[in-house]
């Protein structure tokens, strides 16, 4: 296969070789020259499918920090200890970028993965209603890559009135991010920030991105009861790895508890294990 043949399949598919045998050198001189020339190219593609496209509604001037610690503390607050809670918002607060034209060349070209900067051209495309690179490319509006949350300009377009995709990114940074990298102390049973199961980490990020609206809308219980049930009566999240009725369930669960937040987290932590002495019976 030629660079070229290699970088076409990259654009059509998301594909690559990590080992770019494709260019001329060691492997590091391979490396860096080809994921040099396929991001290069990936960011054309996307020049050229974008322009004379406008943002799908004015962006706001934001203190991005300040306005995403804003959006996480309730979130934070609830399922944090207190001590930890300052450590766990500076990270969070720094880990939200928005896809946005002036930045997505830098955030394409500066990602380890070629798959991952394919996956966020694509929801950078689909966020100006532009032709994505496949039709097998994902079609969201988010995506968490270790501490950073990717976030669509659909956030500040979306009429959702359940949705919130900066706190549903972040609540994957919970199972993403490894306490002793922040600084928090790490046990036998604690290594990551919170311990999620990995099959029920969507329905979690789903679960604390729809407690987050029902919070900030209502501020009884009453009014939380009348919210659940509206969001209970339009569509369930776009997720074949999530459950219509335990999503609910769990969110009905978290609305009557007196810290929700704890609730979610409870529900979609992985099985107990079984005491040592049990387990060598």
């Amino acid at each position: 296969m030629t660079p070229k043949q290699a970088i076409q399949r990259y654009l059509r598919t998301g594909d690559a070789d990590h080992w770019f045998p494709a260019w001329p050198g060691d492997v590091i001189a391979a490396g860096e020259r080809g994921w040099n020339e396929m991001a290069g190219a990936l960011v054309a593609e996307v020049q050229k499918r974008t322009v004379g496209r406008p943002p799908p509604c004015d962006l706001p001037e934001l203190d991005l920090p300040a306005f995403t610690r804003r959006k996480v503390a309730p979130m934070v607050g609830g399922l944090f200890r207190l001590s930890e809670q300052e450590t766990v918002l500076a990270v969070l607060e720094r880990s939200v970028v928005f896809l946005v034209p002036d930045t997505i060349e830098q955030v394409i070209r500066g990602q380890n993965w070629p798959r991952s900067a394919w996956d966020l051209a694509n929801i950078f495309l689909g966020s100006l209603g532009a032709k994505l690179l496949s039709r097998n490319a994902p079609s969201v509006v988010g995506m968490s890559e270790e501490r950073t949350c990717y976030v669509s300009m659909e956030y500040f377009a979306t009429r959702q009135r359940f949705a919130d995709f900066v706190v549903h990114e972040a609540a994957h940074v919970f199972h993403n991010c490894k306490r002793l990298t922040v600084g928090l102390p790490e046990t036998r049973t604690k290594e990551w920030l919170l311990d999620i199961a990995f099959q029920k980490r969507e329905i979690f990020a789903h679960a604390c991105e729809a407690y987050s609206r029902i919070l900030e809308f209502g501020t009884t219980a009453a009014q939380r009861r009348v919210l659940l049930e509206e969001l209970a009566a339009g569509p369930m999240p776009c997720d074949e790895t999530v459950s219509g009725d335990e999503y609910l369930d769990i969110l009905r669960e978290a609305a009557a508890a007196r810290n929700g937040w704890k609730r979610i987290l409870a529900r979609c932590a992985p099985p107990k294990r079984a005491p040592r002495q049990e387990r060598l019976a």
